[in-house]
């Protein structure tokens, strides 16, 4: 299994710490995972206040210098509100300046600020994806494509430059708890990421059943099926300190989505449950989050990756720490597949 940090380049809270620091702090911290031995690192897209993520691929490029290793993959691309052409460009770009460790995770993305910010209906929230992911997908299969939908100029017989050093650009989709999304996935054969921020992990199965299922209906074989886990998570040398660094910035970010979607307000015996053995959050000492993502993995069925999300403005320093304890802790424990069910 392979195991990663997700990012969001969460804004400065407080006019301590300048954008540009934050984003240089980010790249130190891509940079400390690779150094001590994690598989993959993400950024997300937005087009919030909150975020400084909403060109994904020139930070990963600026990572890309500064790696050897480590996989390099947005998480997710908004591919509703962007142009497939662009994006094969760019992470084809990225491909190149990596050597081969770029990758896609295209979605939708859980705001909808981008559609009316690059003139999209939501109206049309499902048409402009499916449309959108069918082109990329050719793309990335063919060099020169002859294509025509109803939200982009037509392609005839028109070449797309530059093409990625891999032979073919791995691309993931990114979903939620969409059943239509998993049987997608499955039916194109796609590798899947499935974003767990709450809730009970294991509730997930039928909708990852449905995804292999539909795999096997359209003649992909179980090892072409790999599915992905991404959760919100931290790691402290003890459970006392992982809860006291994560929790109040948790509490403060979910408060605030809370608000806008009209969720109640989060409570502490609601984020105990969560981080119970079965909730989705893995925040805790390194021997119980391991033991964690393995029950997991088991009660999917099999995961590929598991990856991190744990911008809840945590200081650099910890989050450094914690990447450390990810690579030299979790990781060994995890890859050596040694379920403690105690």
């Amino acid at each position: 299994m392979q195991i990663g940090i997700d990012s969001f380049a969460a804004a400065p809270t407080n006019e301590t710490i300048s954008d540009a620091q934050v984003l240089s702090e980010l790249l130190e911290r891509i940079e400390w995972a690779d150094k001590v031995g994690l598989d993959v690192f993400g950024l997300g897209e937005h087009h919030r206040k909150e975020f400084l993520d909403a060109a994904s691929s020139m930070i990963l490029a600026a990572a890309a210098s500064r790696t050897q290793k480590i996989i390099l993959t947005s998480a997710v691309t908004v591919l509703s509100a962007a142009d497939p052409v662009r994006v094969f460009q760019n992470f084809s770009t990225l491909d190149l300046l990596s050597e081969g460790r770029a990758e896609i995770v295209a979605g939708r993305g859980s705001f909808t600020e981008s559609f009316p910010l690059f003139g999209f209906s939501l109206n049309d929230y499902d048409a402009i994806f499916k449309e959108k992911l069918e082109l990329l997908l050719k793309i990335r299969d063919h060099e020169s494509i002859t294509w025509s939908g109803k939200f982009r100029p037509p392609l005839y017989q028109q070449a797309v430059y530059p093409r990625p050093q891999q032979s073919k650009l791995p691309i993931w989709l990114g979903v939620g708890g969409t059943p239509a999304s998993f049987v997608r996935a499955g039916t194109l054969g796609m590798p899947l990421m499935v974003a767990v921020i709450g809730g009970e992990t294991h509730r997930f199965k039928p909708l990852v059943d449905l995804y292999r299922q539909a795999g096997k209906d359209a003649g992909y074989k179980p090892e072409e099926l790999k599915i992905g886990l991404h959760s919100l998570g931290y790691v402290a040398n003890t459970n006392e300190e992982a809860i006291q660094d994560f929790y109040p910035g948790y509490a403060k970010l979910f408060n605030k989505i809370g608000l806008e979607r009209g969720f109640p307000p989060v409570t502490k015996a609601g984020f105990d449950a969560q981080n119970g053995p079965l909730g989705a959050l893995l925040v805790g000492n390194p021997e119980e989050v391991a033991t964690k993502i393995l029950r997991h993995s088991k009660a999917l069925g099999g995961i590929s990756r598991f990856t991190f999300q744990m911008d809840v403005s945590i200081p650099h320093k910890k989050l450094m720490e914690s990447i450390e304890l990810i690579g030299h802790k979790v990781s060994p424990i995890v890859k050596s597949g040694i379920l403690n069910e105690s």
